[in-house]
């Protein structure tokens, strides 16, 4: 099993990197005035969060959901690169059309571009000594980074950058030095060979390169990094026709003709006269499926040279995303967090297919998609499918049928059968479960339309019934996975529960009731790990006999590998997500589930030294830096004890998110860390994802109003005498006096109005009743 931590190594000098942090990106948020929200949300985003730290964010150009993202290249390598990004940095190698948005993997990085003066080089040179190639000096107070644009100043070379994107495009263009004493020529750099890192070098296995005109260059390359035999293509046309152009293979110069070329290494320098003309655009077409596919993506796209109105177009783009959901609220740091947050929520999934309906397929073959139908990729699934793809359900709804039919199609086509977290038409078999499964199986639920479910469950039964892969067939034969058989057995056990649990709510709306009882029953599995005598969560071994040594703050009991997947016994205790008034069975009944749950906020936040650095963002144990931790909190309301759950809710809120380039307590994970503040903020959260139940937290702001599409509209309202009123003291539904803890996806699909009493003390009647707790492991429709 590929974890985040075993792709990348060199993890320890990579997480010293925040104490060199800078404070700020530049000019992110234009202008000091007030900002309607309403009109422009795009100027309240600060895309500078989650640009340092672990964050793992970029701050360059694109649209909701994008294929391209034109964005500035620091470093390639290491742990806190994996965007290619990293505030820290004072130098820039150069502006790539794809990047990452938070993961714990780097990849990509795709088709870099760089323009210079003087003399040309053909390699980045390292940070520590720019001048030794074709990197340039920055400074932060000359970057500027909004929604669908980015501009820098690259001052070994007095040129101003400036980026733009359409979904399949990006557009540059660069400012070259003007006045007296100004270069009359300039050049830009097309390096083939620049990607993300793979064990300290190029991932390029193989690429290709030609000028198909005066003015255009196109070509393409597979790599081996985290994708393994990815395949991406691009079509690069210039505003100016250049005065030469010098090809270079594997590092040496190439005679003029000598097309097309191939190889690991290939780059190509263009050399342009500025006399008459000191402004040169470039605009570039990508495609996974071939060079002729990125210039029909261009020609469709971007036909013309108009910046304004492509960075115009793209933030228009932007405003219309970002107004689905409105807040009310005179805290400028929450407002800043808050669209930060739905920025970052609305990079992924990326697009990945052509104008013209065709994509590369996870069997490396070329498809082609139904009319009106859109094909996906960067589906980081062990997280988002928790909280990002629940939202998506709440405000990006149209996208959900495509999102869902591109999962389908990735488990028919792909070798690996169930994506597990796919990338451009591989899969990276990264972190544990099957949550596609998930995915689906919400769609389903909560009734979204335009999906082939018969399709999907043929593909999850045979996951969840047949293959034998990753301990599934221990977990099917045994009801458990052996330690000391299989590595990170007991999360892989807790995930399959889960997996099987979604699974069951299909075979239930399809009307397999006895597969969805059997899955419902298998879901509890489990159990089996609950040791009774310690109320601990810990591995087992083959013979059934309880793995030793045990320390619930370890990785495992020995050091062959981990028995629980980023986390340790402390967090895994409370990983079950679907059976909650099980797990507080199995740990004694309420009062002792209550005081565990407590002690797990309260304890030393020890880790041993070989914890993985995602387990971060510690309250005791509770790690709100990564994913398995993030249900936890709202755990109480099973309990009748919601209170507890507003008031940690609150604090993770205030403490986990800052309004800084290190303000994520982990990375970004491809919207799952910003989808927990959004929907926390707004009120509720879904520990259960596929069963549509939504439990409240405490809401952030006076007032939200969520577009649910087709009209419908949910309506937040938080009424509180002072802005530190975390308590809920009473709540209505539609006017209706409400008392439950809860409500599910059906109750506000169509629309509704909940309004929050707020106070300073808990109300400890609100929700305590058992007829107020919310469900566990019951399968009920959420339409």
């Amino acid at each position: 099993m590929i974890s985040r931590r075993t792709f990348l190594g060199g993890v320890s000098a990579a997480c010293a990197v925040g104490a060199a942090e800078t404070s700020a990106l530049g000019k992110v948020i234009p202008g000091s005035k007030k900002n309607d929200a309403a009109s422009d949300p795009a100027s309240l985003v600060d895309i500078k969060i989650g640009t340092g730290g672990h964050g793992h964010t970029f701050p360059g150009a694109t649209v909701p959901f994008g294929a391209v993202q034109l964005s500035p290249d620091t470093f390639n390598d290491q742990w806190d690169w994996c965007s290619g990004y990293h505030i820290s940095d004072t130098s820039i190698m150069g502006f790539s059309h794809t990047h990452l948005s938070g993961t714990g993997c780097g990849d990509l990085l795709d088709f870099l571009v760089m323009p210079g003066t003087g003399e040309s080089k053909i390699v980045p040179g390292p940070r520590s000594n720019p001048d030794a190639g074709y990197r340039s000096r920055f400074d932060h107070n000359d970057e500027h980074a909004e929604p669908g644009f980015y501009s820098v100043l690259l001052k070994d070379y007095g040129i101003r950058a400036e980026l733009t994107a359409t979904e399949r495009t990006g557009l540059h263009r660069y400012s070259f030095p003007t006045g007296k004493g100004a270069p009359t020529s300039g050049h830009i750099i097309v390096d083939l060979e620049h990607s993300y890192a793979y064990n300290g070098e190029s991932a390029v296995v193989n690429a290709s390169l030609q000028s198909t005109s005066p003015d255009t260059l196109a070509g393409g390359r597979t790599t081996k990094a985290w994708g393994n035999g990815r395949q991406i293509y691009f079509t690069m046309q210039f505003s100016q026709q250049p005065v030469r152009a010098v090809f270079y293979q594997e590092g040496t110069e190439v005679p003029a003709g000598t097309q097309p070329l191939t190889g690991k290494s290939l780059k190509c320098v263009l050399f342009f006269d500025l006399t008459h003309h000191p402004v040169i655009m470039v605009k570039t077409g990508i495609s996974g499926v071939s060079a002729e596919s990125a210039a029909n993506n261009l020609k469709a796209e971007l036909p013309g040279w108009d910046f304004e109105q492509v960075r115009r177009s793209a933030r228009d783009k932007w405003n219309q995303q970002l107004s689905r959901i409105q807040i009310t609220t005179s805290n400028d740091t929450h407002r800043r967090i808050f669209y930060a947050a739905l920025y970052h929520a609305s990079l992924g999934p990326s697009l990945f297919d052509d104008v013209d309906g065709s994509y590369r397929g996870m069997d490396k073959q070329n498809h082609q998609l139904d009319p009106g139908q859109r094909n996906y990729t960067t589906f980081s699934l062990w997280d988002t499918y928790r909280a990002a793809h629940p939202l998506y359900t709440l405000m990006s709804a149209e996208r959900v049928p495509d999102f869902v039919n591109t999962l389908i199609r990735m488990a028919e086509q792909s070798p690996a059968g169930m994506p597990v977290w796919p990338l451009q038409g591989c899969e990276t078999g990264t972190m544990t479960g099957y949550h596609s499964a998930a995915v689906i199986a919400e769609a389903c639920n909560k009734g979204v339309t335009g999906v082939d479910y018969d399709r999907a469950y043929r593909v999850m039964l045979k996951r969840a019934m047949v293959d034998d892969i990753r301990g599934l067939g221990y977990y099917r034969s045994k009801g458990y996975i052996p330690c000391d058989l299989e590595e990170e057995s007991v999360s892989k056990t807790f995930e399959y529960c889960y997996d099987d649990w979604s699974i069951a709510h299909v075979a239930k709306k399809l009307g397999h009731s006895d597969d969805a009882a059997m899955l419902v029953e298998r879901s509890r599995n489990y159990r089996n790990y609950y040791d009774r005598s310690i109320n601990f969560a810990r591995p087992k071994l083959a013979n059934g006999q309880w793995a030793a040594p045990f320390n619930p703050i370890e990785m495992g009991t020995s050091k062959k590998w981990r028995d629980f997947t980023e986390s340790n016994s402390w967090q895994a205790t409370f990983a079950i997500q679907h059976d909650a008034a099980g797990l507080i069975d199995i740990l004694g009944g309420q009062q002792q589930f209550l005081a565990k749950l407590d002690e797990l906020f309260n304890q030393p936040s020890t880790l041993p030294a070989d914890a993985p650095p995602d387990i971060a963002g510690l309250v005791g144990q509770y790690a709100h830096g990564n994913e398995p931790s993030h249900h936890i909190a709202y755990l109480y309301a099973y309990a009748g004890q919601p209170h507890k759950t507003q008031a940690r809710v609150r604090m993770l809120m205030e403490t986990m998110y800052k309004a800084l380039p290190d303000g994520l307590q982990g990375n970004e994970d491809v919207g799952q860390m910003s989808a927990w503040y959004i929907m926390s903020a707004m009120g509720f959260y879904s520990v259960d994802p596929v069963s549509g139940n939504y439990i409240f937290g405490t809401p952030l702001f006076d007032r939200v109003t969520l577009q649910l599409g087709k009209g419908k509209q949910l309506e937040i309202l938080a009424r509180r005498k002072s802005p530190t009123d975390q308590y809920i003291q009473s709540v209505t539904f539609n006017g209706r006096p409400y008392t439950k803890s809860w409500f599910n996806h059906r109750d506000i699909v169509n629309g509704a109005k909940i309004v929050f009493e707020m106070g300073s003390e808990p109300n400890l009647a609100f929700g305590s009743q058992p007829a107020d707790v919310p469900p566990s492991l019951t399968l009920e429709s959420a339409t």
